[in-house]
């Protein structure tokens, strides 16, 4: 019984030694797996810090260039805003200017009647001092 005692014992040990090392195979086995899942993860995390870096540097030169444009776009608003004024200025001088054509057209309707009236009138007057 002693020695099967005994026997059973060495088993028993041999058994916890090899299953001693059977779960530190697994373990270290598990552990290279979780080392790989956390150099993958932390890879992909520098990946994804890189893209949001460079998400980051195109949102602000979009920005930039946004109110590059902003800022030529006020421009280009007042300079029309100017360019209307004169142009109402420039109306203003035309429209004056065809009214005060008109008026002279007027005048010289009227001019040229009153020249008629008097050619007629002198015409009349010749024409009486030739008789006499």
């Amino acid at each position: 019984l002693q020695k099967e005692l005994l026997k059973y014992k060495q088993e028993a040990r041999n058994l916890q030694g090899i299953k001693c090392i059977v779960f530190q195979d697994a373990l270290q086995q598990r552990l290279a797996q979780q080392d790989a899942s956390v150099l993958q993860l932390k890879q992909e995390l520098l990946r994804a810090n890189m893209d949001k870096e460079e998400l980051h540097n195109q949102n602000i030169d979009l920005q930039r260039k946004v109110e590059e444009r902003n800022r030529l776009l006020a421009e280009y608003k007042k300079e029309l805003g100017q360019k209307d004024r004169h142009l109402q200025q420039h109306q203003t001088k035309l429209d004056e200017m065809l009214r005060q054509l008109s008026e002279a057209s007027y005048q010289q309707v009227d001019l040229e009647r009153e020249l008629e009236h008097k050619e007629a009138l002198l015409a009349q007057c010749m024409k009486r001092e030739a008789e006499e």
